[in-house]
This record gives C-alpha cells, sequence and structure tokens, in this order.
C-alpha cells in the first residue's frame, strides 16, 4: 500500500460550551467547520477543488449538527459544489477516525487528497441532545449488556484499579498547569487559527478559553463527586441502581467509590480541527513538504460496561502493526476524558508519565467531541517538531466500549 501523509493540521480554539456564555457559543458548528476548511486551504495552498473527499467527526448529529454537517461546511466554506462532504460518529472519537478513514483512503490509492476532522458546538447542541443514551433504547441489547453513563465507568475504573481521588486530582493538576505553560509559551499557536465574526470581520476567540492556571490541589480537593447521585438513581428492571449495575460484573468491588468531579473530567467546550492528508504521488508532484506519515492505525473494542480501558489495547495493536513498542514512542497523547483513563492506560502501558499529554489535555482544554481526536493529531505534531522528536501515539477511549490509536512519524 501506499504511504499517507499528513499535510498539515489546524484547529479553532476551544470556547466553553454554554449557550450564551462561551465566544464560540453564537457561531453555527457549520461555520466553524467551514473556517478551519478556509484556513488549511489557504496555509497548504491546494485548490480546493483538488479535495477528493471531506470527512468530519461529529457525535449529537441532531438540530444544527444534522443534515450532514461536513457536506454543508463544504457549502458553507465556499468550495466548490463538486467537493462531497461526509459526517461519521464513533463517539469521543471520531475526530481521530475521520483521519484513519482519509489516510485509509490515500493509502488505497482511492483518493490523492482528503480533508478529515470534526466539530462539536455542545453550547449549541448539548452532549446526549441525538436521544440516544448508552444504548439507544435498545430493550433486547440491554439483556446482555446493560451499558451505564460513561461518569460511573469512569468512577468503576478508580474503584478497580484502586486509584486514589489524589491520584485522580494530580492528572487533573499537571493538565491545567501544562495546558497553562502552551499557552503561556505559544506551543498552539502553529495549528490555532481564530474564529472570525463573518459580519465584523472582528475575532471571536483566538486562543483556548477554559484553561484555570491558578488551579491548586486543595481546589480540586473541595469538589464534590460528580456522579454520586446518578449512581444512585434505579435504572435496572428491578430497580437497581447504575452504581449496582456497573458492580454486578466485578465482585470484587463492593462499593463504587465516585472520585471523579467537574476537576478531573473533560471540559464541556466548542471548536473545530481540519487535518490535510494526501498521498505519495499527490506530494511528490505538487513538491510539498509533508510534515508526517501515519504509520499505523486501530480500532478495538472492551467491555461496555467498564467502557474506558481500550486505549491501552488499541495501542498496543497499532505498535505491532507499526513494528514497534511502547517504549519507542516519544509522546503519547491520551485523551483525557476522565483522569481514570489516563492512569489507567499509563499503568497498563507501562508508560514514562512525563511524556503523556506534555501540553495538557482535554481536563484543562475541553473536549469538543468528535473534533478532539483531530485536534490532538494537530497539537502531538507540533509538538514533534518543536521538540525535534520523532513518534507520538494519539489514543482516546470511546463510548460503548472501544479504542482508538494512531502512530504518527514526523518527516
Amino acid at each position: 500500500m501506499n504511504r499517507s501523509y499528513v499535510i498539515d493540521a489546524v484547529r479553532t480554539p476551544r470556547g466553553r460550551g454554554k449557550a450564551g456564555k462561551g465566544a464560540l457559543s453564537g457561531v453555527h458548528p457549520q461555520e466553524l467547520f467551514a473556517q478551519t476548511l478556509q484556513a488549511i486551504e489557504k496555509r497548504v495552498g491546494f485548490a480546493a477543488r483538488e479535495v477528493d473527499d471531506v470527512m468530519v467527526g461529529c457525535v449529537s448529529q441532531v438540530g444544527e449538527q444534522g443534515a450532514n454537517v461536513a457536506r454543508n461546511a463544504v457549502l458553507a466554506a465556499g468550495w466548490p459544489i463538486e467537493v462531497t462532504g461526509v459526517s461519521l460518529n464513533r463517539f469521543c472519537g471520531s475526530g481521530l477516525q475521520a483521519v484513519n478513514f482519509a489516510a485509509m483512503a490515500v493509502a488505497s490509492g482511492a483518493m490523492d487528497l482528503a480533508i478529515a476532522g470534526g466539530v462539536e458546538s455542545m453550547s449549541r447542541v448539548p452532549m446526549g441532545g441525538d436521544g440516544g443514551g448508552t444504548d439507544g433504547g435498545n430493550a433486547q441489547l440491554r439483556e446482555r449488556f446493560f451499558q451505564v453513563p460513561q461518569g460511573i465507568s469512569a468512577d468503576l475504573i478508580a474503584t478497580v484499579e484502586g486509584f486514589s481521588r489524589a491520584e485522580i486530582d494530580d492528572i487533573a493538576l499537571r493538565s491545567q498547569r501544562h495546558a497553562a505553560k502552551a499557552i503561556e509559551e505559544g506551543r498552539f499557536s502553529k495549528s490555532l487559527v481564530p474564529v472570525i465574526d463573518r459580519l465584523s470581520g472582528k475575532a471571536l476567540l483566538e486562543r483556548d478559553e477554559t484553561v484555570r492556571p491558578d488551579t491548586t490541589p486543595e481546589a480540586l480537593a473541595a469538589l464534590a463527586p460528580s456522579f454520586t447521585a446518578l449512581g444512585a438513581t434505579p435504572f435496572g428492571p428491578n430497580g437497581e441502581t447504575f452504581d449496582q449495575i456497573a458492580l454486578a460484573g466485578y465482585p470484587g468491588a463492593t462499593t463504587l467509590r465516585h472520585f471523579h468531579t467537574a476537576g478531573n473530567s473533560s471540559g464541556i467546550v466548542d471548536g473545530a480541527a481540519a487535518v490535510a492528508v494526501a498521498s505519495e504521488k499527490y506530494v511528490r508532484e505538487r513538491g510539498i513538504r509533508a510534515r508526517a506519515r501515519i504509520r499505523a492505525m486501530t480500532t478495538i473494542g472492551s467491555d461496555p460496561i467498564l467502557m474506558l480501558t481500550a486505549p491501552a489495547p488499541a495501542s498496543e495493536r497499532a505498535l505491532r502493526i507499526a513494528g514497534m513498542t511502547a517504549s519507542d514512542i516519544d509522546l503519547w497523547e491520551i485523551n483525557e476524558a476522565f483522569a481514570a483513563v489516563v492512569l489507567q492506560t499509563i499503568r497498563k502501558l507501562e508508560i514514562d508519565p512525563d511524556r503523556v499529554n506534555v501540553n495538557g489535555g482535554a481536563i484543562a482544554l475541553g473536549h469538543p467531541l468528535g473534533a478532539t481526536g483531530a485536534i490532538l493529531l494537530g497539537t502531538a505534531l507540533d509538538e514533534l517538531e518543536r521538540t525535534g522528536k520523532q513518534t507520538a501515539l494519539v489514543t482516546m477511549c470511546i463510548g460503548g466500549g472501544q479504542g482508538i490509536a494512531t502512530i504518527l512519524e514526523r518527516i
């Protein structure tokens, strides 16, 4: 197969995902992604008509994010009507899956230039707005796998793994401090493009909006657990609570320890990102200097109740495909959906924590569901170039018990 190259990556700042309060809450999601399309076209210098397809991850595809947000964003960007767009949903892994699908299309020879990425306007289309819940309301499926909300799964991981509240909060503190330092030193500036108000021409947001550099261990420790009341909610066929359902498959744990709070879980934000993926033929014929190549990519399933532990096996599978080991990876981007996910992955793979999320993560910066995977890939690429390092692995947990991983090699 041919190689797949990353030519460039751009993203918007992440704005607070609260209607009327976040700087991007007044921007339609189609427009949000359209601006990343225009930005990457200008930066790379390709003609939009050369794009074979635009692949966009988006989780809550209803309302303003329905009606194929990818195709409408292509039109909103003013690109030729011949350029197609497809929207996809692999929950939190959607943005990275879009990149992987683009890489597959390019490697197969079916395409030469594809734009992949994602968008999520969580202020305009709230999480869960699609009404699907954990299992789409399928009573027959529920007889086999009685899934629980992700926050309960995160607390179940902390319980099963024996993590302490202090360990959970320490991940959050590191995220805030690393993100604040990255912003102060301009580490995100290479990929970051401001979101512009089309009417006034003024920038609505130029930097990530949710980072709290003044976060302290004491402030984190004072926050109340977010999922205690939810865990006590009766939901099973015989009145079982979510906690009881979660614990049923783990008899060694008798009480669910609710350690995740608003301070050590990912933030709700608006954002979009776009990545240009090209074939070796396209790069060679146009004399473009690619920034990286994709060495491996994969997905894997895991226990749908524990749900969020698949980043480790997904990473292991990607490493096997690439003929590498965990120690060969210079930088890790493990999505901070919840702090326990990062801790569990580090422990399982025996990773040096100093190589993980060195510029912070979703706890500090926010997690615009469908866009985050593409954002992380761009962040990893920028950091490889900044430090002169060679390889990065991006991995994410996914609802329903899935994981995704992609390995980048800097050129």
